[in-house]
């Protein structure tokens, strides 16, 4: 059995990338079965120490702002009978400008190394291009969760195709309880629900929404758009409150107080599935188009709930044949007749759900965890020399 180290942030830390790395964990668990030699190298800020951690083997504590810490947790690593490291890789988990300590780590490795990207640019900038370019030459093999990234990596940085793989990112299945029983709990009966969630900050084009939801409810006066989740902490830290100030000011100002459900609170897995399931509509209006992930965008396809978004990278990519379902960021009248018309069209709505299952059946974490599993062990067996190391891709 392959002992795998995982580089990442983890829980009881909230943050997507720590969600992910339990999620792939609990998912490789479930194909090849658990492994006592399995090791996390947790990343944590000082100011919030390592207790969580530290008392569990399980766990090796990386402590992100200590540089020196990188190269001794590599031999660590190269002195323990792990077989591969799997870095989940996002520039601003690691310390120094733009994650740079990473590479002390990776510079002192002598194991296989498989790197997930959960950022890659079309055209990466500085300071994150040198950076991005050292780990991908030092990976064994690339993972993204992009097919629209395996071109961008080759071009920016002349890697082999054959050295990225493509595998989704995982999601959950619908929740055991039914939609109805769901609705009822939940307070959606009567309601035609739109559902927006994840750690709340600037970034997400919830206004956008709402300013199109005035002409939404002209048409289904039963609307109700349903925005879950805290603030992010680094929002937090930086202006409190103010941007969910903000929105609440905004609601009240448009007159959509009964129709707008602001939950500001941590969101466990079970209760997302719970509210994904019920809801009629999932909505990521995001103003990046150059996001080329989105975990909140793949648990709803998952989910298999329809999805109406901006075309952003991951949107593009995910929801490739539902182009109708992409509106442009920030075009009012084209949000408003293409919400309202879904809303008040149950037919649509059952079309489209089908059609996003469909999609979403691919992404479910056994078949991830599969892949993932079948990877590492193509990596390891090309270490040894049993196998050409080139050929692992997988569109």
């Amino acid at each position: 059995m392959i002992r795998i180290a995982y580089v990442s942030t983890y829980p009881p830390r909230r943050c997507g990338l720590a969600t992910f790395t339990e999620h792939l964990r609990q998912s490789i668990d479930g194909v090849r079965g658990p492994s006592d030699g399995d090791r996390v190298i947790v990343l944590y800020n000082e100011s919030d120490g390592d207790d969580a951690y530290r008392h569990n083997p399980a766990y090796w504590p990386l402590p992100a702002q200590n540089r020196t810490a990188y190269a001794e947790m590599a031999k660590r690593v190269n002195e323990s009978d792990i077989d591969v490291v799997v870095l989940q890789h996002e520039f601003g988990i690691f310390g120094g400008e733009a994650g740079e300590y990473i590479l002390d780590f990776i510079a002192a490795l002598e194991k296989p190394l498989v790197t997930t990207f959960h950022t890659v640019f079309a055209e990466p900038p500085l300071p994150y291009r040198p950076i991005q370019e050292k780990i991908a030459a030092a990976s064994d093999a690339i993972i993204v969760m992009n097919r629209q990234a395996i071109p961008y990596l080759v071009k920016a940085f002349g890697l082999p195709e054959g050295k990225i793989v493509y595998i989704p990112h995982g999601a959950p299945g619908p929740s055991c309880e039914s939609r109805e029983s769901l609705r009822r709990r939940l307070g959606f009966s009567g309601r035609k629900v739109m559902f927006t969630f994840g750690l709340l900050s600037r970034g997400k084009g919830i206004e956008s929404v709402l300013a199109a939801l005035p002409g939404v409810i002209r048409r289904v006066p039963d609307t109700l758009y349903v925005i879950a989740g805290q603030t992010h902490p680094e929002v937090k830290k930086r202006e409190g409150e103010a941007y969910r100030d903000e929105l609440k000011a905004l609601i009240h100002r448009l007159g959509l107080d009964g129709h707008v459900r602001m939950e500001d609170r941590y969101f466990s897995e079970e209760e997302l599935i719970d509210y994904l399931t019920a809801c009629d509509l999932y909505v990521t209006p995001y103003p990046g188009m150059q996001q080329i992930t989105s975990g909140t965008l793949a648990y709803a396809v998952g989910v298999g709930r329809p999805v109406v978004s901006t075309p952003y990278e991951h949107a593009r990519d995910l929801l490739r044949g539902c182009e109708e379902l992409l509106l442009p960021y920030g075009d009012t009248a084209r949000w408003e007749e293409r919400l309202g018309q879904l809303l008040a069209d149950e037919a649509a709505l059952k079309r489209w759900e089908e059609t996003v299952r469909q999609i979403g059946a691919n992404t479910h974490w056994p078949r991830v965890g599969e892949q993932h599993v079948a990877l590492f062990e193509r990596v390891c067996a090309a270490k040894r020399g049993e196998v050409k190391a080139v050929g692992f891709v997988s569109h």
